[in-house]
């Protein structure tokens, strides 16, 4: 029999320091195998080599410094400037960004390194949360440390390195534990712990924001329905505790989506939906080394869901023996959660996804319903849990075989990351950091939508100055950006000096390299022609800095 819900609180051993040590300690080893060798060059690795990976350098950056220096500012970016709440343009990533605060600072502001501890921080944190909740329903040390490792490195997660929010997963679990502490004994002070856990995912990750509520409202019901609890006082107003606390905190950070959303800036159309929604195959494809020969016989796939075969026979083994043992809450909650979050996957065509979109306004917000792939993964971990608390519960080597598989976990998930060293920056950032503040774009202006991402390179080198920038790349993009790209795109030219003036901007820089040889020359001789309006601070054969001092009509 697996002990009852709760018996890890009486459970003898080690001491909680003592075991809270150990646990983070053998998620931190996990952690640095996983990523090899991020751990070992946190400063000088990276995965600037994609949009979105600079994009999540920039965002955690500017959260870090920001949060410091100016705090009631951190929505207003440095990126698409005039606009201004422009970190809502997509995920804000606070929580990420302050996490990373302590490295940022005491590293002399290097974004790299802030952003890789994050990383790391991440994945630890997330086992840390995974195997506390499985401890707590199982009473099973070496149960929790398998379920943790399942579902730390899920193959969803390890797919998605370049996206910080995405990597911010630790308060599902942790908000799962804290429920089940509620349930076991309501009080407001346990609710209270619910809705801080609850607004800490939601300040992680808006779309993690989305799964916690659903997974906790999923849960009251049912553990009200299985214990009869639909008129008991005390659970009520914990759950009310719970819900009013985490709006409390969430409220204000949310406040630029909603303004977004009210004016349609933010909304997604369901067809958008679609294209990011799961298959049949995505709960086949995995990145891991492990599973290579199943990647290669579905030949394709939308998204990477598949959990890993330790997570799927321990799942299975783990409903079978919750059901068999009575306890038909948890199979309830864990079976049923993992259930509804894989039909929701599968996006608008499914039905629920539909039905969600048209009756919740937040996934409005939402595009990618695959995503909700990693509910699935949550639940089955969760099963695997109980399952594997099982098996080892009838070996009499259960601290060595649980280490086994849990090392077994592990490997089967590793996955090559191409981590790569940051890119140079050339000589004219250090000269435009040490300028007054004042709006710069940089060249070559992108204005084809395809060649937006593109501006990412020069977010990313905006951490060495954090001048207000005309470029800009997010989830959405303001009209006037839009507008006014194929105008400045020729610059120098009158129609880009017009708008730069209209704007105020008073520095720009032009990286001769990134334009092809005929495009080059073009630009070459508009300088020469344009030369009486610019001043230039920083000259050499591939980067031009310029301060505007006239505007060409």
């Amino acid at each position: 029999m697996i002990p009852q819900r709760g018996a890890a609180g009486q459970a003898a051993g080690l001491s909680g320091l003592r075991e809270g040590l150990l646990v983070a300690l053998a998620g931190l080893a996990a952690t640095v195998a996983v990523t090899y060798p991020l751990a070992l060059h946190p400063a000088s690795l990276t995965r600037a080599n994609l949009d979105d990976g600079r994009f999540s350098i920039w965002n955690v950056a500017w959260v870090a410094r920001t949060l410091v220096v100016d705090p009631l500012h951190v929505f207003d970016a440095n990126i698409f400037y005039p606009n201004t709440s422009t970190l809502a343009y997509s995920e804000h990533n606070l929580g990420a960004g302050i996490l990373a605060i302590p490295t940022y600072w005491l590293s002399g502001r290097d974004p790299y390194l802030a952003h890789n501890v994050t990383v790391l921080a991440a994945f630890v944190l997330t086992f840390l949360g995974t195997y506390y909740l499985v401890r707590y329903l199982t009473a099973a040390r070496g149960a929790s440390l398998i379920a943790a490792a399942a579902f730390a490195f899920t193959p969803f997660i390890l797919a998605h390195t370049p996206h910080i929010q995405l990597l911010m997963d630790a308060f599902l679990p942790i908000s799962m534990l804290a429920f089940h502490r509620l349930a076991d004994r309501p009080t407001v002070g346990r609710g209270a712990q619910l809705g801080v856990a609850m607004a800490a995912q939601a300040i992680c990750c808006g779309y993690y924001a989305v799964f916690i509520v659903f997974a906790v409202g999923f849960s009251v019901i049912v553990v009200a329905w299985t214990r009869r609890l639909w008129t008991d006082r005390a659970y009520w107003i914990a759950i009310a505790a719970a819900a009013a606390l985490s709006v409390v905190i969430v409220w204000p950070i949310f406040l630029p989506y909603e303004r977004f959303q009210q004016v349609g800036v933010l909304d997604r159309p369901l067809s958008e939906s679609a294209r990011w929604s799961a298959d049949w195959r995505s709960y086949l494809a995995s990145a891991a080394y492990a599973h290579a020969p199943l990647r290669r016989a579905i030949g394709h796939w939308a998204e990477v869901m598949f959990p890993g075969g330790v997570a799927i026979v321990g799942g299975v083994l783990g409903l079978r023996r919750a059901w068999a043992d009575g306890r038909r809450e948890l199979v309830a909650i864990y079976g049923g959660l993992a259930a509804l979050a894989l039909w929701a996957s599968f996006g608008p065509s499914a039905g629920l996804y539909r039905l969600l979109y048209k009756f919740v306004p937040v996934f409005g917000l939402l595009h990618a319903p695959s995503r909700f792939g990693l509910v699935v993964a949550l639940g089955l971990c969760v099963l695997a849990g109980v399952g594997y608390a099982h098996v080892l519960s009838m070996i009499r080597q259960r601290t060595f075989v649980a280490s086994i598989l849990t090392v077994v976990a592990v490997a089967e998930l590793a996955v090559g990351i191409d981590f790569r060293p940051p890119p140079v920056l050339s000589p004219a950032y250090r000269v435009l950091a040490g300028l007054p503040r004042a709006p710069v774009v940089e060249l070559p202006f992108f204005e084809i939508r395809g060649l937006y991402p593109r501006h990412t390179n020069y977010m990313l080198a905006s951490t060495a100055h954090w001048m207000p920038l005309v470029n800009g790349y997010s989830d959405y993009f303001p009209d006037d950006f839009v507008r006014d790209a194929v105008l400045i795109a020729p610059f120098p030219f009158p129609s880009a000096f017009k708008v730069l003036e209209q704007d105020g901007v008073r520095y720009a820089m032009v990286h001769l390299d990134v334009y092809d040889q005929k495009t080059r020359a073009e630009v070459e001789g508009r300088l020469v022609q344009f030369e009486a309006a610019l001043r230039p601070l920083y000259v050499d054969h591939n980067t031009r800095l310029f301060e505007i001092v006239g505007y060409p009509k």
